[in-house]
């Protein structure tokens, strides 16, 4: 294993096992790399890449310091993945979103509150009166993360905040809306909001994942330069 490697991999043993908590402050980097027995340089690297991952956090004249580790902060960098993925792994980043937003809506719909829900009712709401790509796409994705926030699991928020792309969505509703499609997306949103409503997780999951669906079908369809990406629906 290469010495970074080895000097990252000690320092998250010891976050793991509690030697290390949430908050604490870190050896000074010579400590540390005489205890672990690797060069100064090679645990300044280590440093700098678990400070990357949210792991640890460096304060100007005070030390290094193991984060409060909430899934927000460790899954951010994960948040590139949607981000910068083409093609196949486009639509592989779909395929998970299809295995854990479903279940996650269906989860909202046996736990959201009547707060939640209303709030839900405006983002939808925000959907349909948005002028711009930019108020529509922003919309979208608070729609969905709002569902998943519904469920109380930070981890899957973090997940599935990583899993949206602005600039995918941008694509989807601009492609919908060049080949008037736009209201296959909207009556999607609306299915999903309903099952939420009725408090019918079975629904919900069949709704989530029929628009997910949707949006797979029609990104593999651009990708393949065919008919303007607008496959048949999925029945």
């Amino acid at each position: 294993m290469p010495v970074t490697r080895r000097a990252i991999e000690s320092i998250k043993t010891r976050i793991a096992e509690g030697a290390l908590l949430p908050g604490e402050r870190l050896p000074t980097e010579r400590d540390l790399a005489a205890d672990l027995g690797v060069s100064r340089s090679s645990m300044r690297e280590a440093i700098r890449a678990l400070t990357t991952l949210g792991v640890l956090s460096s304060r100007h004249g005070a030390g290094v310091y193991v984060t409060d580790l909430r899934p927000g902060d460790l899954l951010e960098a994960f948040s590139v993945l949607a981000e910068v993925s083409q093609g196949a792994t486009l639509i592989e980043v779909l395929q998970v979103r299809r295995m854990l937003e479903p279940a996650a809506t269906a989860l909202a719909a046996a736990r959201a509150d009547d707060a939640q829900l209303a709030r839900l009712g405006e983002i939808l709401d925000r959907i349909d009166r948005g002028t711009t790509m930019g108020e529509t796409v922003s919309a979208d994705l608070d729609f969905h993360q709002a569902i998943v926030e519904t469920t109380g699991n930070a981890t899957l928020t973090a997940i599935n905040d990583g899993l949206s792309s602005r600039t995918m969505n941008a694509r989807v509703w601009r492609g919908h809306r060049e080949a008037g499609l736009t209201e296959r997306l909207r009556q999607d949103h609306v299915r999903i909001h309903r099952a939420l409503l009725a408090r019918d997780p079975d629904a919900a999951r069949a709704a989530a994942t029929m628009h997910i669906l949707e949006v797979e079908n029609w990104l593999r369809a651009d990708l393949d330069g065919g008919a303007a990406g607008t496959p048949p629906r999925t029945p």
